[in-house]
């Protein structure tokens, strides 16, 4: 008897107010790496009304002005319609930054400290990071938050063509999908909820993105005639982004990750410059994990990475493949510690992190976009020929 189940992922577009904040912060990230690469930076957001609120910790040599980088993210979304309160021609903000702690730096720092047990640069914090892929889609993601981040990334494209301005940037998707025998098999619901003029009626609304949004962008046998639509399942949806709902840096961690499906150690990622290995090594974590199933030896696979702040290697790496291995999982992690260093420094290096290119990963899932390898180097599936190699 066949097993089956159902299973759900979401994905907000940029307007959401969580990702507002997130974009903002991570703008204050490029901001800073822009003008010196060594800066630290520990940036949130707060955005409620026409209200927004930095706090943090940020030492850097760059100078700019705070207020415009904010002003610019704002208008990026696309919140410079008049019919919105919270709108990049008015809003007050206050900036409530300071300076990283001494006793933190030390730590990160790559040279001696008193009572620092190493000259090399440490974790910027103990925590546990995870990296995960799977042999179901091209980019090796699970199939719902990748159907939920293309319809979120359509929904925007459509705003921002003009071709239907009735559209506002604040946006969620949801994908269902039906697994028999552990393979998606159909979709069985899509939620799409989206911002809007008050001058469209609902039904208006739901034909148009029942055929412009849903039917232009999912193609194939996914979609039935038992597939369940709900587009604007509440009736009315005028009021939103930071009018609607507080906002705030890093509540949207499921959404930047694998949707529920792989694990998650608990830290966010926007607004973090990467010595702070809970953005840095999940990077490193999902890099790995992709060249892991890349190279075929799993078609599923989990990797845990685990650090103290200020020690420079991992206290544990864990690989896990679900019973699809092709190998011992010991020899795989054997394999990928001969591949990689998960010391902070190799991999910020390898993947080429002290650059402003944090802006590029904010929305629509920092991990499984192949569209620009540049900017997203864990993407790449460069050592999965090395990992085969020494494993055959």
């Amino acid at each position: 008897m066949a097993n089956s189940y159902i299973f759900s992922s979401e994905s907000v577009t940029e307007g959401h107010p969580d990702k507002v904040c997130d974009t903002i912060s991570d703008s204050i990230v490029d901001a800073c790496f822009a003008q010196d690469t060594a800066s630290r930076v520990a940036c949130e957001t707060l955005v409620k009304d026409n209200i927004v609120v930095l706090g943090g910790e940020i030492t850097t040599a760059a100078d700019f002005d705070y207020r415009e980088v904010v002003k610019e993210a704002i208008e990026f979304i696309g919140y410079t319609n008049d019919d919105c309160k919270f709108n990049a021609s008015n809003f007050f903000f206050t900036n409530a930054l300071g300076q990283q702690s001494p006793d933190i730096a030390q730590g990160v720092d790559a040279e001696a400290a008193a009572d620092k047990g190493t000259e090399e640069q440490g974790a910027g914090d103990q925590g546990i990071m995870f990296g995960y892929a799977v042999r179901e889609t091209e980019s090796l993601m699970p199939a719902p938050i990748a159907l939920s981040h293309q319809l979120g990334k359509a929904l925007t494209d459509l705003r921002k063509s003009g071709k239907h301005t009735w559209l506002r940037p604040d946006s969620k998707t949801q994908v269902s999908i039906e697994y028999v025998d552990g393979k998606p098999n159909r979709i069985t619901a899509i939620v799409v909820s989206t911002q809007h003029s008050a001058d469209i009626t609902t039904q208006e609304i739901r034909d148009i993105l029942k055929k412009d949004l849903i039917e232009a962008e999912i193609s194939g046998d996914l979609l039935t005639d038992d597939t369940e639509y709900l587009i604007n399942p509440t009736g009315l949806f005028v009021i939103g982004g930071p009018e609607g709902d507080c906002g705030l840096t890093g509540r949207k961690i499921i959404v930047d990750t694998y949707g529920g499906m792989g694990r998650h150690g608990g830290g966010a990622f926007s607004g973090k410059d990467p010595s702070k290995v809970d953005r840095s090594a999940a990077y490193m974590g999902r890099y790995v994990a992709k060249n892991i199933v890349a190279s075929g030896v799993a078609d599923r696979c989990e990797l845990q990475l685990a650090y103290a702040i200020g020690h420079p290697d991992p206290v544990s790496v864990h690989v896990d493949t679900f019973g699809t291995n092709q190998v011992d999982e010991a020899k795989i992690v054997d394999a990928v510690k001969e591949v990689f260093s998960f010391k902070p420094a190799d991999f910020i290096d390898q993947l080429n992190l002290l650059r402003p290119i944090y802006r590029e990963t904010t929305n629509y899932g920092h991990f499984g976009r192949e569209d620009n390898l540049d900017a997203l180097t864990w993407e790449k599936t460069d050592k999965a020929d090395a990992i085969k190699s020494i494993l055959s």
